[in-house]
Protein backbone atom coordinates (compact mmCIF):
# COMPACT_ATOMS: atom_id res chain seq x y z
CA UNK A 1 0.00 0.00 0.00
CA UNK A 2 1.77 3.27 -0.65
CA UNK A 3 1.49 6.22 1.86
CA UNK A 4 -0.86 8.36 -0.02
CA UNK A 5 -3.23 4.79 0.13
CA UNK A 6 -2.65 4.56 3.51
CA UNK A 7 -3.42 7.92 4.77
CA UNK A 8 -6.64 7.84 2.94
CA UNK A 9 -7.22 4.60 4.63
CA UNK A 10 -6.26 6.50 8.16
CA UNK A 11 -8.26 9.26 7.35
CA UNK A 12 -11.57 6.96 6.97
CA UNK A 13 -11.07 5.08 9.67
CA UNK A 14 -10.95 8.35 11.60
CA UNK A 15 -13.71 9.66 10.28
CA UNK A 16 -15.94 6.28 11.15
CA UNK A 17 -14.51 7.34 15.35
CA UNK A 18 -15.96 10.68 14.71
CA UNK A 19 -18.92 9.88 13.65
CA UNK A 20 -19.30 7.73 16.11
CA UNK A 21 -19.09 10.00 18.40
CA UNK A 22 -21.17 12.81 17.31
CA UNK A 23 -23.98 10.10 16.84
CA UNK A 24 -23.63 9.58 20.46
CA UNK A 25 -24.31 13.09 21.22
CA UNK A 26 -27.13 13.38 18.76
CA UNK A 27 -25.77 14.69 15.50
CA UNK A 28 -26.47 13.50 12.13
CA UNK A 29 -23.32 13.18 9.96
CA UNK A 30 -22.11 13.04 6.87
CA UNK A 31 -18.98 12.78 4.88
CA UNK A 32 -16.89 14.33 2.55
CA UNK A 33 -19.25 17.23 1.83
CA UNK A 34 -18.82 19.65 -0.56
CA UNK A 35 -19.52 23.30 0.90
CA UNK A 36 -20.59 26.13 -1.43
CA UNK A 37 -17.55 27.59 -1.88
CA UNK A 38 -16.44 24.38 -3.29
CA UNK A 39 -14.24 22.90 -0.27
CA UNK A 40 -15.19 19.14 0.55
CA UNK A 41 -15.41 18.60 4.77
CA UNK A 42 -14.02 15.36 5.98
CA UNK A 43 -17.50 15.48 8.33
CA UNK A 44 -20.01 17.82 8.54
CA UNK A 45 -22.24 17.17 11.21
CA UNK A 46 -25.75 18.91 12.04
CA UNK A 47 -27.38 18.43 15.40
CA UNK A 48 -30.96 19.01 16.68
CA UNK A 49 -31.17 22.98 17.19
CA UNK A 50 -29.50 23.39 13.67
CA UNK A 51 -25.98 24.00 14.14
CA UNK A 52 -23.25 22.64 11.66
CA UNK A 53 -19.99 21.27 12.86
CA UNK A 54 -17.41 20.95 10.13
CA UNK A 55 -14.25 18.25 11.07
CA UNK A 56 -11.15 18.80 9.54
CA UNK A 57 -9.53 15.12 9.47
CA UNK A 58 -5.69 15.44 9.76
CA UNK A 59 -3.72 12.14 10.05
CA UNK A 60 -0.23 13.32 10.16
CA UNK A 61 1.81 16.73 10.58
CA UNK A 62 2.52 16.56 7.02
CA UNK A 63 -0.94 16.00 6.24
CA UNK A 64 -1.73 19.39 8.43
CA UNK A 65 1.11 21.34 6.79
CA UNK A 66 0.15 21.30 3.37
CA UNK A 67 -3.28 21.93 3.50
CA UNK A 68 -3.89 25.50 4.17
CA UNK A 69 -7.15 25.46 2.81
CA UNK A 70 -9.49 24.46 6.24
CA UNK A 71 -9.74 28.29 7.22
CA UNK A 72 -12.14 28.21 4.02
CA UNK A 73 -14.78 25.91 6.44
CA UNK A 74 -15.50 28.02 9.01
CA UNK A 75 -18.26 30.36 7.53
CA UNK A 76 -19.81 27.08 6.72
CA UNK A 77 -20.34 25.55 10.32
CA UNK A 78 -20.96 26.96 14.01
CA UNK A 79 -18.30 24.67 15.51
CA UNK A 80 -14.84 23.64 14.04
CA UNK A 81 -12.62 21.06 15.21
CA UNK A 82 -9.49 19.26 13.81
CA UNK A 83 -9.54 15.80 14.43
CA UNK A 84 -5.88 13.85 14.87
CA UNK A 85 -5.33 10.17 15.30
CA UNK A 86 -3.37 9.83 19.32
CA UNK A 87 0.16 10.17 17.49
CA UNK A 88 -0.37 13.10 15.96
CA UNK A 89 1.49 16.59 17.50
CA UNK A 90 -1.46 18.32 19.10
CA UNK A 91 0.91 21.25 19.61
CA UNK A 92 1.10 22.36 16.47
CA UNK A 93 -2.45 22.96 15.99
CA UNK A 94 -4.34 26.06 16.58
CA UNK A 95 -5.61 26.67 19.94
CA UNK A 96 -8.29 28.80 18.50
CA UNK A 97 -10.59 25.48 17.15
CA UNK A 98 -11.72 22.47 19.05
CA UNK A 99 -9.25 19.33 19.18
CA UNK A 100 -10.85 15.24 18.79
CA UNK A 101 -8.39 12.93 19.08
CA UNK A 102 -9.97 9.71 17.32
CA UNK A 103 -9.11 6.22 15.87
CA UNK A 104 -11.28 3.74 14.09
CA UNK A 105 -13.64 2.89 16.60
CA UNK A 106 -14.25 6.16 19.11
CA UNK A 107 -13.09 9.76 19.55
CA UNK A 108 -12.41 12.39 22.18
CA UNK A 109 -13.02 16.11 22.74
CA UNK A 110 -10.26 17.36 24.27
CA UNK A 111 -10.83 20.77 23.67
CA UNK A 112 -14.56 22.10 22.87
CA UNK A 113 -15.10 24.57 19.87
CA UNK A 114 -16.12 27.91 20.30
CA UNK A 115 -19.00 28.69 18.67
CA UNK A 116 -19.82 31.37 15.94
CA UNK A 117 -22.74 31.12 14.26
CA UNK A 118 -23.54 31.11 10.77
CA UNK A 119 -25.61 33.26 8.95
CA UNK A 120 -29.21 32.35 8.27
CA UNK A 121 -29.22 32.14 4.41
CA UNK A 122 -26.47 30.06 4.72
CA UNK A 123 -27.52 28.06 7.37
CA UNK A 124 -31.09 27.44 5.26
CA UNK A 125 -29.31 26.29 2.06
CA UNK A 126 -27.09 24.30 3.71
CA UNK A 127 -29.27 22.10 5.64
CA UNK A 128 -31.23 21.50 1.99
CA UNK A 129 -28.09 20.61 0.68
CA UNK A 130 -27.12 18.35 3.48
CA UNK A 131 -30.91 16.60 3.47
CA UNK A 132 -31.04 16.27 -0.31
CA UNK A 133 -27.31 14.44 0.28
CA UNK A 134 -28.11 12.27 2.89
CA UNK A 135 -31.39 10.86 1.24
CA UNK A 136 -29.22 10.52 -2.18
CA UNK A 137 -26.98 8.36 -0.65
CA UNK A 138 -29.35 6.31 1.16
CA UNK A 139 -31.08 5.64 -2.04
CA UNK A 140 -28.19 4.65 -3.26
CA UNK A 141 -28.03 1.83 -1.23
CA UNK A 142 -30.83 0.77 -1.07
CA UNK A 143 -31.00 0.69 -4.98
CA UNK A 144 -27.54 0.66 -6.84
CA UNK A 145 -26.97 1.90 -10.54
CA UNK A 146 -26.88 -0.99 -12.74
Amino acid sequence: MTDEAAETREAVLLARGVCRLFDAMGHACLTEVTVKNGRRADVLTLDAAGRFTVVEIKTSLADFRADAKWGEYLEFCDHYYFAVPPHFPQAVLPETHGLIVADAWDATILRPSAETGMNGARRKAQTLRFAQLAARRLRLLLDPPL
